[in-house]
């Protein structure tokens, strides 16, 4: 990697840095197709598509009893792990769990109460790699919401991953399909004969699965629309350069397309960061994708002129993963609140959030960070206010609502006020 200057970067330099997108639009109108079919046509739909794109004849969409069976099947250590990640990733999202609320406002009794979604489908990516830890942040929260029904859709193959199916089991999925790509949305967003249609669609994807969640919005509810994984590291001159590299690298795994980028006031940190990052991605068994992602444009090494446009920097980018590794690291976090994930300090790999800590992974790209946070149990609860009024209460404020209707032309707004004192 090259180290670049932040002063010094162009308008086409910064578009490719700030103005990062899931890349939807060029597959959108197809996956409109794929919608409609699946509309349509149901399971026939889904065995059709998962030939043509997965290579695979589906006999039966539903596995759930196959998840089941990969838990006992697989390696101990495996479960063992998958287990611990499971409890970890559950005690953090209960303590999210809203809680109702009733007080008391000068004779006015108002409050908010919050119920779960009744059913929600996740969607587990498949495809190069598979990800069972995705199965993991998407059904918890779910269900630590007290969705009563929480279903999981993972990418068809001759056999799927069985790692991923004890992960979804684990997790407590009520029911699991060989479904991918934007069918998997489709029917998890409308329902077929087999798959039941669902309140809300989350879970990450490639491109075809995002548009697809943008084409079945308004429908159904959804997360949000993610693009490639990203890393943002804010490093000062006291940061290990091969733990920065070592982060970067890591998150360009994930995907050719991904943006990895670190930000450092110090020029020799800078220079030994892209060294380090070239020595590391080699002989990795994904190299290819790695070096794909390093070369992309919304990818580098950038040496700031001071911390605070470092600062200003990463604020602007608004990652998805932010990783602070400088001493104030505290401090340069109070000054950076667009981040979907904040991970502080020399022992806070990004890659600890993405399995265990106990934090979602599932988070805002694309700089959505800016307005929206990531996947947790608020996904899946909608909220209602209640009110009530004493008669006295009601009078204090009879004149405040009847003058404002009446300012908005409703006159039977006002009335419905004075009735109850004729």
């Amino acid at each position: 990697m090259n180290v670049r200057t932040v002063a010094d970067l162009g308008p086409d330099e910064r578009s490719a840095l700030f103005d990062r997108d899931a890349g939807v639009e060029a597959v959108r109108d197809d996956v409109a197709d794929i919608v409609s079919a699946v509309r349509e046509e149901g399971d026939v739909a889904l065995r059709r598509f998962a030939s043509e794109f997965d290579g695979v004849e589906v006999g039966n969409v539903d596995i759930t009893d196959a998840a089941e069976r990969a838990y006992e099947e697989i390696d101990d250590d495996l479960r063992a792990a998958i287990q611990d990640a499971a409890e970890n990733i559950r005690a953090f999202h209960e303590r999210q769990r809203p809680e109702d609320w009733r007080e008391d406002f000068d004779g006015r009794e108002l409050g908010r109460r919050f119920s779960p979604l009744d059913s929600a489908g996740v969607y587990a990516p498949g495809g190069t790699a598979a990800y069972p830890s995705s199965a993991l942040m998407g059904v918890i929260p779910a269900k630590v919401a007290g969705v009563e029904h929480v279903a999981v859709a993972t990418p068809p193959a001759d056999e799927v991953n069985p790692v991923t199916l004890a992960a979804i089991h684990v997790a407590g999925a009520d029911a699991v399909y060989q479904v991918g790509g934007a069918q998997a949305i489709a029917a998890l967003a409308y329902g077929t004969e087999t798959v039941t249609g669902t309140d809300i669609v989350v879970g990450p994807g490639n491109r075809w699965v995002t548009a697809a969640k943008a084409e079945v919005r308004g429908d159904v509810a959804i997360d949000f629309l993610a693009g490639p994984s990203e890393i943002m590291v804010v490093a000062d001159g006291g940061a290990d350069p091969e733990l920065v590299a070592a982060d970067l690298v890591a998150q360009a795994e994930h995907d050719e397309n991904a943006s990895v980028v670190a930000v450092t006031d110090d020029e020799g940190l800078a220079d030994a960061v892209a060294e380090a990052v070239d020595e590391q991605a080699s002989g990795r068994e994904r190299e290819a994708v790695v070096r794909g992602a390093l070369d992309n444009d919304a990818s580098g090494v950038f040496l700031a002129r001071s911390m605070s446009e470092a600062v200003l920097f990463a604020e602007e980018y608004a990652a998805e993963h932010l990783s602070i590794q400088a001493d104030d690291d505290e401090a340069l976090l109070d000054r950076i609140p667009s981040a979907g994930s904040v991970f502080l300090g020399p022992y806070s790999p990004v890659a600890a959030g993405d399995y265990a800590a106990g934090t979602n992974h599932v988070l805002p790209t694309g700089g959505g960070a800016r307005v929206t946070g990531g996947l947790s149990v608020d996904t899946f609860v909608r909220s209602t206010t209640v009110q009530r009024l004493s008669a006295e209460s009601l009078d204090d404020l009879s004149e405040t609502i009847t003058t404002l209707a009446e300012a908005e032309g409703l006159e039977a707004h006002a009335e419905s006020v004075r009735k109850r004192f004729e």
